[in-house]
């Protein structure tokens, strides 16, 4: 999965449920996004994104 695409899986996931998402590309280091998902946050770096490593950002955003 590239980075692309969990953000817009996240993006659809927030519109459904109402919750606030944002992406801000200026405040991560480098290649990477800082994403805010309601009132959590963490950083997701760029391209081949591995299954646990998917699995670990949507457990700090919260979901699942």
């Amino acid at each position: 999965m590239t980075r692309d695409t969990l953000l817009r899986e996240l993006r659809k996931l927030a519109r459904k449920q109402g919750v606030r998402f944002d992406v801000e590309e200026s405040r991560g280091k480098g290649s990477h996004y800082r994403v805010h998902y309601g009132d959590r946050f963490t950083t997701v770096k760029s391209g081949e994104l591995k299954p646990g490593y998917v699995k670990l950002i949507r457990q700090q955003l919260g979901i699942d």
